[in-house]
């Protein structure tokens, strides 16, 4: 803590005013700096608040093909972080602001584990504070026979494990919309508490990460397609999923975590890889590896932000596979089809329809791993652009497969304005 509030003193000492890009990077910069700090100060006043007396004891949940379905590195076990071990001995003597800076550490790792689970950035954020304050609760419960970030995940888990128990919720398949020209007889899954993650946040885990993982934040694993499809998965096999197919962690420490048998984790783990692959496009195998998004793409993004602020439907159709999917989570609205998007969405951005819907602008963003662009929209008789979605694009063969458009409130953890 001490590191870092130094760091911050001579951020703010060598702040100065300059060319506007310079100054708005060193003001981001800044900005990171002291959220992390305010971060590590909440864990600290959590752990505070919750007193210093005998911790809880943990309690287990209550509930409860042979080829991997992604395609990430081999197993390997789950490595600690160098001076965890000096950390411990200050946590344990009840050092809240120690504890604090030590799980600040494995801070965005757990939470894209909290988001993984639950498919909800905001519910992620809220499970990782709740993984921390557990973890506080029952620090003399910490043995040592695995490691601290093993530790937490098992925490992290059954926290999730625990959410899911008291929000029972399984996707549901969109319902048809009146005046509106669906496309397709067959609905697509309707998942409402799915929201996109901020590529900068995993950006994090991996610059604060000395060895991670890259299954941790692979494109692959990450991807809204891939979070959609685990949603279907019973809660223990969506746990038993990420931590043996994505974190690749051995059956043996996975059952250890999850508190199971390696048998029964092999098991779930055989049942989930077969229900996943019916909720996955058919040539996903076929997907860039990279860590975001391509050339080609990010110049389909271009090309669909041109054709949406120049109203040119046209080209908008032209970037459109025949069969591709709009969904608009968690709003029950839903259309398929090239010719059934331009007609959806022709009348929205013809000023010359009585359904315009205003002037857009657009940011271009990155969301789990793909590309994606802020629309801001100036109303008629108004003169600001305000925030109005976030439109993720899945993209084969220079073609847009799918458009997922989440509602704006997640502007500020993608470092996005509300207002242009």
């Amino acid at each position: 803590m001490t590191d870092l509030i130094a760091d911050i003193e001579q951020r703010i000492t060598s702040l100065a005013p300059q060319r506007p890009d310079t100054f708005y990077a060193d003001v981001v910069d800044l900005s990171s700096s002291v959220s992390r700090l305010r971060r590590v100060a909440r864990v600290a006043l959590d752990a505070a608040e919750a007193g210093t007396g005998s911790p809880e004891k943990a309690e287990p949940p209550k509930n409860v093909t042979p080829d991997r379905v992604t395609e990430t590195s081999p197993p390997a076990e789950c490595p600690g972080e160098p001076g965890d071990e000096v950390s411990l001995d200050a946590v344990r003597t009840g050092d809240e602001g120690a504890f604090a800076a030590l799980v600040e550490r494995h801070r965005r790792e757990l939470q894209l584990h909290c988001y993984r689970m639950v498919g909800s950035y905001d519910e992620s954020e809220d499970l990782v504070q709740e993984t921390f304050l557990r973890a506080w609760l029952k620090r003399d419960g910490f043995e040592g026979r695995s490691s601290f970030r093993a530790w937490l995940y098992r925490i992290a888990t059954n926290a999730c494990l625990d959410f899911l128990r008291r929000h029972s919720r399984r996707p549901q398949h969109y319902e048809a919309s009146a005046g509106v020209t669906q496309g397709s007889p067959e609905p697509p899954s309707r998942i409402t508490w799915l929201q996109p993650y901020p590529d900068e946040l995993l950006n994090e885990v991996v610059s604060t990460e000395q060895e991670p993982d890259a299954a941790v934040v692979s494109r692959e694993t990450v991807e809204l397609v891939f979070l959609a499809g685990i949603q279907h998965l019973p809660p223990r096999q969506r746990a038993v999923m990420i931590v043996r197919d994505v974190l690749s962690w051995p059956a043996a420490e996975a059952a250890e975590l999850l508190e199971m048998s390696t048998a029964s984790v092999n098991s779930a783990l055989q049942r989930a890889r077969s229900t996943l692959r019916k909720h996955l496009p058919e040539r996903r195998s076929e997907w860039p590896r990279q860590a975001g998004p391509t050339e080609d793409e990010q110049a389909v993004l271009r090309r669909y932000i041109a054709a949406t602020e120049e109203d040119d439907v046209e080209a908008m159709a032209e970037l459109l596979r025949e069969d591709a999917l709009l969904t608009m989570p968690p709003e029950d609205l839903w259309v398929s089809g090239r010719d059934s998007i331009t007609k959806f969405l022709g009348p929205v951005i013809d000023p010359g329809s009585p359904r315009y819907f205003g002037r857009w602008r657009h940011l271009p963003t990155v969301a789990n791993r793909q590309p994606a662009a802020a629309g801001y929209v100036q109303r008629p008789g108004t003169q600001v652009f305000r925030a109005q979605v976030l439109d993720v694009l899945r993209i084969e063969d220079g073609e847009i497969a799918e458009v997922m458009s989440f509602e704006p409130h997640l502007f500020p953890a993608f470092g996005l304005p509300l207002t242009l």
